[in-house]
């Protein structure tokens, strides 16, 4: 393994231990415990499902091209996050709210054990990604 590569492999290990975990975690809520995701909801695991594939890989080879690859599902399942919050916390507009089919993006029962709610989960995931993709890309920027 290259020196440039083996500074990139722990920020991108534990990146892709996030979005495993944050699948796993969506996969158990959905499947398991039977909650029906949201319009949102189904958009960020759009988004999440494949950094699994796409880090997971690029640590296999050590391939810092997955770099490229992950950075647009981090970003635009960032930005759903984001904007699931602000749906779930009532900031945003009734009209402006995706929901018809599915369970409601501002559901009281979307949260884990009554205290945490899950788009606020799935932001701090999608926003651990995205730190640790930033933090690779220096690394991998101070040794070219």
């Amino acid at each position: 393994m290259k020196s440039n590569e083996s500074r990139l492999w722990p920020p991108l290990f534990v990146a892709w231990l996030i979005a495993l975990l944050a699948t796993a975690g969506a996969l158990f809520l959905g499947e398991v415990m039977g909650m029906v995701p949201c319009v949102l909801c189904w958009y960020q695991r759009i988004a999440m499902f494949p950094l699994v594939l796409v880090l997971g890989l690029g640590l296999l080879d050590n391939d810092r091209r997955c770099l490229r690859y992950a950075w647009p599902l981090a970003g635009v399942g960032w930005t759903l996050a984001a904007y699931h919050c602000l749906v779930f916390y009532g900031w945003v507009a009734e009209g402006l709210v995706p929901c018809g089919k599915g369970g409601s993006c501002a559901d009281a029962e979307l949260q884990v054990a009554g205290l945490v709610p899950i788009p606020l989960l799935s932001l701090l995931a999608f926003s651990g990604v995205v730190l640790l993709l930033v933090l690779a890309g220096k690394r991998e920027k101070e040794h070219e």
